[in-house]
């Protein structure tokens, strides 16, 4: 008889970005590795070293060990330089990545970033003869501003501008396509990415696997809410929040804008926390005075996960403006923690936030943004609103989404069993394959 340990995958996990970093891949990558522990797999998260790690020797850490002691992260070591809104650049190859496959066997590798990571994911699949399955993050073309030759690339030259746009259009797009179609399987946090990757030209397997939400995040602490209704609130009637990094690609510049617009409607007296650290973070402060909407903004800095569902609690609308998502994690945690969205409709919202159910997805544009708020908080619609919400996120339950990712991760291990055994020549070229990819990283 089969014992536990001998029934569960070993499986790697590699990232470019992991906490501390705050975003929604850390996240992902997290709440991921703590779920399938929970079933019995041994998960090994590759991250980055960041400064607050340091006294930590990379390669040989434990973190959050759970009950079931099958949830590791090893770091490997990073450039010393960042970019601007604190990531860390990856070296080309990762000794401590590179060792661990030395020494372990492994069932399947799960990249969450095409760069960096991505590669080398792809080198040691073909190395180790192991499936590899990515998920689909980020719009990377949104991105190309964290670049140092991009940067403020309106105010360069021409040339540096087509550069850009061909950066954005072509270069970008035509290698993701390479890297998708390299992978064995391709997650896609929800439908509208999954028909964007298919049209870009990716033709590997794809599937629907957002974002979970921990069980803990559907159990409100009545108490802890209203402590922090209170702290930020402060006798006035309405308390918003929103929950992005202060950055570009985020559109923080519009959410002041229809904050502005808003206090010019509202008859009543509302405060909208912003919630998360960015390099805009001073500057939006000062248009925020500029606005005249100082006392309707607080700048809250990031909170801790574990504590963001009282934040969210303590208010009655989540307020979004970003139009570079592709799932928007905190969309279904605002629904889990029973409130009604108001967000500029993009990718990543249109796939959650349903018109007049669960709340509304409006158009760029401050007057219709700042309608649809007021439309929310009507009496005869709030409470219908913050009902759907909450059955919303029913649907995001980490531990109901490790299951089915169990399921995708044995799947292409069998598949990969078979094409072994059907297709020997083919493993073989492969391997050769990933030889010379190695040593192109060695001599890098």
């Amino acid at each position: 008889m089969q014992t536990e340990e001998e029934l569960g995958m070993k499986i790697a996990m590699l990232t470019n970005n992991y906490k501390p970093f705050v975003g929604g891949v850390p996240i992902s990558v997290e709440r991921q590795a703590k779920e399938l522990a929970k079933l019995g797999h041994e998960v090994t998260v590759f991250a980055p070293e960041y400064e607050q790690t340091e006294d930590i020797r990379p390669g040989e850490q434990f973190e959050d060990l759970q009950e079931t002691r099958r949830e590791r992260v090893i770091r490997y070591k990073t450039s010393s330089r960042k970019m601007e809104n604190g990531m860390v650049y990856p070296r080309i190859v990762s000794r401590e990545i590179v060792q661990a496959f030395e020494k372990e066997q492994f069932d399947c590798i799960h990249v969450h970033h095409p760069m960096f990571v991505g590669p080398i994911a792809l080198y040691l699949g073909k190395k180790y003869d192991l499936p590899v399955i990515y998920t689909y993050h980020t719009k990377y073309e949104d991105y190309l501003h964290y670049i140092r030759p991009f940067q403020s690339v309106e105010d360069k030259s021409a040339v540096w501008q087509e550069i850009f746009r061909l950066g954005r259009e072509k270069v970008v797009p035509g290698y993701m396509r390479w890297f998708t179609n390299q992978c064995d399987l391709i997650l896609a946090p929800t439908f509208s990415m999954q028909e964007a990757m298919k049209k870009s030209g990716t033709r590997t397997p794809t599937a629907i696997f957002p974002t979970g939400l921990e069980d803990s995040f559907y159990i409100k602490d009545e108490e802890k809410c209203t402590a922090v209704r209170q702290q930020y609130l402060q006798g006035r009637k309405h308390l918003f929040c929103t929950v992005s990094r202060l950055e570009e690609e985020k559109n923080p510049r519009f959410m002041l804008k229809g904050i502005a617009r808003l206090k010019e409607r509202m008859d009543e007296p509302f405060r909208v926390l912003f919630i998360g650290e960015g390099s805009m973070r001073s500057e939006l402060e000062k248009m925020a005075a500029e606005l005249g909407i100082s006392e309707e903004t607080v700048f809250v800095g990031n909170v801790e996960n574990q504590e963001m569902k009282h934040f969210l609690g303590a208010c009655e609308l989540f307020l979004f403006a970003s139009k570079s998502e592709t799932q928007g994690i905190v969309l279904a945690e605002a629904f889990a923690a029973g409130i009604p969205v108001v967000a500029v409709n993009a990718t990543g919202v249109e796939d959650i936030v349903v018109n007049g159910k669960n709340g509304y997805a409006t158009a760029e544009d401050t007057e219709e943004w700042s309608a649809r708020i007021m439309e929310a908080m009507e009496i005869e619609n709030y409470g219908r609103l913050k009902e759907q919400a909450v059955l919303t996120a029913s649907g995001f339950r980490s531990s109901r989404l490790a299951v089915y990712e169990e399921m995708l991760y044995a799947q292409c291990i069998n598949q990969r069993e078979k094409e072994e055994s059907a297709y020997e020549n083919e493993r073989n070229r492969a391997e050769r394959v990933g030889a010379s990819i190695y040593r192109l990283f060695k001599a890098s």
